[in-house]
Parts: C-alpha cells; sequence; structure tokens
C-alpha cells in the first residue's frame, strides 16, 4: 500500500470515528483493501443520513414557522435600510465574535422575515437556533413555579448558537418580565449571537417595561456589541392585502362580463344583483294600497324593478323603479312610474 492509500485508510478511519462506529473501528485491521470500496461507502451513507436526519431535528426545534425567502423581498418597497448590512449578517459573520443583531422600525416593514432567513441560513450552517416572540419567552419564563423549573428554562434560552426574539415593544411588561430578561441577555452577553426586532426606540423601552430598574443595563449589554439596522416605510402587509383585493376584484368583473356576453349570446336572461335602492323600491312596492295595482300594472311590474333604463328627468343610468326625494318619471316600454319615498303610482302612458 502506497503512501497515499495509506493516507486515505486513514482518513477514512477518522472519518468512522466521528461517526462513533465503534465496532467496525475495532475490526479495522481485519479489513483487506478489497473491504475498503464498501465500507467508504457505507460511511457515505451514514453521514448523509445523519446530516439530513441533524438538519430536519435543527430546523424543527428552531420554530422558524413560515416565512418569505429574502430573494421574494421587494427591497424597493422601504424608503430607508442598509441592504449591505443585511447582506453582511447573512453570512453570519457576526456569530464568531458574538455579536448581537437589532432590527428597529414599525410594522409590516419586513423585520421579521429578515431574522427569519439569518436565522434559516445559521441552521443550514449547523448552528442551533431558538426563534420566539417576547411575550411566549417571558410569560413562560414567569410562569415558573420553581427555582427548578426557571434554571430550566433558562438554559433553554441561553444555551441556542442565536436566539431570535421577535416583537420586543408590542406589549408592556412587569418588572418581573425584565428582570427575567435582564437575566437571558447576561447570560448569553458576549457567549451568544442575539437577534432582535423591536417597533420602538431604545429611548421608549421604559414603557415596556414601566418602572424596571435594569432597562439601562439591559440596553447596554445589547448594544454593546450589535449591528442596529433601522427599517422605515409603508406596512407591506397592508400593500399585499391591497393587491390581493384588487386581484380578486378584477376576477369578479372578467367573470361577470363573460356571464353577460354568454347570457346576450344565447338569449339566456342574467340575474341581477339587487342594490339598496332597488331593494328599497321593492319595500314601497309591497307596501303601495292593493288599489294601486292594475292588472296590467302587475304583469309588467317584475321586469320594471329587475332592469336599468335612463332617466328622462335626469338623463342618468337609474333602477325603473326609481326612488328620489323629487318625483322622477320614467319611461318603459308604454309605462311610466311616477314614484317618490311616500306613495308610488303608476300610469299607462298612450
Amino acid at each position: 500500500m502506497n503512501t497515499i492509500a495509506a493516507a486515505r485508510v486513514e482518513q477514512l478511519k477518522e472519518r468512522a470515528k466521528a461517526l462513533k462506529l465503534y465496532g467496525l473501528i475495532n475490526q479495522w485491521e481485519e479489513l483487506t483493501e478489497s473491504d475498503y470500496e464498501w465500507v467508504n461507502k457505507l460511511i457515505q451513507w451514514e453521514e448523509t443520513q445523519r446530516h439530513y436526519r441533524s438538519l430536519e431535528r435543527r430546523l424543527s426545534s428552531a420554530k422558524l414557522g413560515r416565512f418569505k425567502m429574502l430573494a421574494d423581498f421587494d427591497w424597493n418597497w422601504l424608503k430607508t435600510c442598509d441592504r449591505g448590512a443585511v447582506e453582511d449578517l447573512m453570512t453570519l459573520a457576526f456569530l464568531k465574535d458574538a455579536s448581537n443583531a437589532i432590527f428597529v422600525g414599525p410594522n409590516g416593514v419586513g423585520k421579521t422575515t429578515v431574522a427569519k432567513n439569518i436565522a434559516h441560513t445559521a441552521v443550514l450552517k449547523g448552528k442551533k437556533v431558538l426563534f420566539t416572540t417576547a411575550a411566549k419567552m417571558l410569560n413562560e419564563l414567569a410562569a415558573c413555579d420553581g427555582d427548578m423549573a426557571l434554571q430550566r428554562q433558562l438554559r433553554y434560552y441561553s444555551t441556542p448558537d442565536v436566539l431570535c426574539i421577535d416583537e420586543v415593544g408590542y406589549l408592556s411588561y412587569s418588572n418581573r418580565h425584565a428582570d427575567l430578561l435582564f437575566e437571558i441577555i447576561n447570560r448569553r452577553y458576549e457567549q451568544k449571537s442575539t437577534l432582535i426586532t423591536t417597533n420602538r426606540p431604545f429611548s421608549e423601552w421604559g414603557e415596556v417595561f414601566p418602572g424596571a430598574a435594569c432597562v439601562v443595563s439591559l440596553i447596554d449589554r445589547l448594544i454593546h456589541h450589535a449591528e442596529i439596522i433601522s427599517f422605515e416605510g409603508e406596512s407591506y402587509r397592508l400593500k399585499e392585502a391591497k393587491e390581493r383585493a384588487e386581484k380578486k376584484q378584477k376576477k369578479r368583473t372578467e367573470k361577470n362580463q363573460a356571464r353577460h356576453a354568454t347570457s346576450r349570446n344565447s338569449g339566456t336572461p342574467v340575474a341581477i344583483i339587487r342594490s339598496p335602492t332597488q331593494r328599497m323600491g321593492d319595500a314601497l312596492n309591497a307596501l303601495r294600497p292593493q288599489r294601486l295595482r292594475t292588472k296590467a300594472a302587475s304583469s309588467l311590474l317584475p321586469h320594471c324593478l329587475d332592469g336599468y333604463s335612463e332617466c328622462n328627468s335626469c338623463s342618468s343610468r337609474v333602477l325603473l323603479a326609481h326612488v328620489e326625494s323629487a318625483n322622477c318619471p320614467v319611461a318603459y316600454q308604454g309605462l311610466k312610474i311616477t314614484t317618490s319615498l311616500s306613495s308610488v303610482s303608476m300610469i299607462f302612458s298612450e
């Protein structure tokens, strides 16, 4: 066996040790040169499967949920955002010196989306990540009914390589919650990286934790080794909601136009959705004295109430059962209708 082959065999053995295949390592001296090929395949299969299971486990424990990938993020929508700083954070270089990242901005500008993308990249790089909201974390810590349970929860939030705390500033918390947050930040200070999103500047954190004595020390530890990025702009959620509403309205309009076109071609009458004015006309007509309903008028009444015509008085497109503050005569198929809020009379024209 030459030097290169011996080095490959030794490297193969080290990979087996890394996988803790102790049975294979104990019998290593019994392997022949022909055995090394299938041993290499075995180790490759085991490495691939373990990597997949590890990634799946880290993704599950990170609790990232659904989020939009940064490749689909509309940077032009934001008025102010240091895109270069965000891209630097995506390289995870800040993890080497346990620096923090803090995103400050109003609701709906993409702070959580960017934070989840950074956390997802860290998971793919083999880091242990935990994403949580400030309310969930602090309420869980405050609910611990014993010192052992509290210490266990503190370790749970202190040990991840990247801890993402979302929505700091949306709610107000007691002094107890402030002390617990300070304990988490203090344990992670210069040891692990923390990523925080907030809708309030640090000058207003006294309102988030009113009366808490540790707020100044908390902020001091957070920003000592931190990249602070400001997000400014209109709510992206509101923008997407308006776009969805416009698309739905466009589809409904196209559908109605297609249905009317099909009806005109086939000669089939189309059902018309009755407007509030039409329903008012129906109500007035129902209340009209029976003596005003002539046989001929009753036979034409459904056609009058279901269609549109042009008002002879104002030349606007109106309902045939036109109800206005002043009388408005409408001529339709030889029938002249005079309507008002107080009475409805029908007169046949010559």
